[in-house]
Parts: structure tokens; C-alpha cells; sequence
């Protein structure tokens, strides 16, 4: 029996959804952040002096967005803007924002591992191999 398309689509995005909701809860409660928050520290502490373009583009956000969740970010004390090449501004963590960035990612590992943890080491490799043949992307 095969399995339709779209209930696969669907397990993926409960999953995603179980996913957010946990970080999102965890995040707040824990560290003060909501998951959009951390998600642009993690990108950040990847791509160093990130514009928001690049961090909106990574974060699957808007420019408009991201530009409003930078401002509170700056306000915070988690992020700040520097002076790039010409007129370009950039970002990059404080030493606030790169604890929080550390914090941050012990509680996302525990939220994955509250569920993906449950796979053997072998179906988890077969669970992102497939997902990144499916999704087009290494």
C-alpha cells in the first residue's frame, strides 16, 4: 500500500509545527527569545556582519521584517549594526547575543531530540537523506 503525497506533506509539517511550537515555548519561558529571534543569532553566528537582507533570506522572512525584528533584537542588547564596505550596514552578535545564540541551541537540540531522538542513528541519517533529496538541496 502506498503511502499519498500529501499525508507525507502533512507528517512533515506536524512535525515542523510540533517543532516550533516546543522551541518557540521553551525559548520564552528559558531565555527570553522567541524562536524567530534565535534563528537570526544562529545565521548570524554562521555569517558573520549578515545584512538583513542576507539574515531575511535566511531566515525565511521579509526585509520589512527582519528589519523590525533586528531593531528590537538591537534594542535587546543581542545584536549590533557595524559599518560595512560603501554605505552597506551589517550585524553582529554582542557578547549577549552570542550566549543567548549558545543557550539558544542546547534548547533546540532538546527539542529535537524529545522527537527525532526516538529514530535509531541509522534512520536518522535515512530521514535527512531523503529530505534532502526531496528538497532539492545538500
Amino acid at each position: 500500500m502506498s503511502v499519498h503525497l500529501r499525508d507525507i506533506g502533512l507528517a512533515v509539517k506536524r512535525l515542523q509545527n510540533r517543532h516550533h511550537r516546543a522551541a518557540n515555548r521553551r525559548l520564552t519561558a528559558e531565555l527570553g527569545l522567541s524562536l524567530p529571534q534565535w534563528d537570526a543569532l544562529r545565521h548570524l553566528g554562521e555569517h558573520p556582519d549578515a545584512s538583513l537582507h542576507d539574515l531575511a533570506e535566511l531566515t525565511f522572512q521579509t526585509d520589512q521584517a527582519m528589519g523590525t525584528l533586528a531593531s528590537r533584537m538591537i534594542a535587546n542588547g543581542l545584536i549590533e549594526r557595524v559599518d560595512g564596505p560603501g554605505r552597506a550596514v551589517r550585524h553582529r552578535l554582542t557578547q549577549r547575543g552570542e550566549t543567548a545564540r549558545t543557550a539558544g541551541a542546547a534548547v533546540l537540540d532538546a527539542v529535537l531530540a524529545d522527537s527525532l531522538g526516538a529514530l535509531t542513528d541509522d534512520e536518522r541519517t535515512t530521514l535527512h537523506n531523503l529530505l534532502i533529496k526531496a528538497g532539492g538541496t545538500a
